[in-house]
């Protein structure tokens, strides 16, 4: 039930980003109405959490060297590149999330880590 509370809080926090940057949209088909841009949200949350449990240790990692030189402000560029990977892969479909911009990209990268901070503070660890 917890990664369900998760993965909504993931879905809210990217729609407060786009709903907040220009350059950066939901595509939901215009026919089917506000369930079917759910949908899209979701399934949108689905590939971001994929993409930060596979893909951003490994980018982390390597970055090591940059992440400590600049005292942690490369992590930015990191959330901006795993929003920009999940653009990426829903490019592929007719919908998904597009991202115009560099800066909308690391705007939302930070909006989105923002959003699901204060979220998930909300949701009780089961430890």
């Amino acid at each position: 039930m917890q990664h369900l509370i998760r993965l909504i809080i993931t879905a809210v926090s990217i729609w407060v980003a786009t709903v907040l940057v220009t350059n950066l949209e939901i595509v939901s088909p215009a026919d089917k109405g506000n369930g079917a841009k759910i949908i899209v949200l979701i399934a949108v949350a689905i590939v971001f959490t994929l993409v930060n449990a596979v893909v951003k240790p490994i980018v982390k990692l390597l970055s090591l060297p940059l992440v400590i030189v600049t005292l942690g402000l490369f992590l930015l560029v990191i959330n901006a590149l795993m929003l920009w990977l999940t653009a990426w892969i829903t490019e592929f479909t007719d919908y998904g999330l597009r991202v115009g911009s560099v800066w909308a990209a690391v705007i939302g990268g930070i909006i989105v880590g923002v959003v699901n901070w204060v979220l998930g503070i909300l949701v009780p660890d089961n430890d």
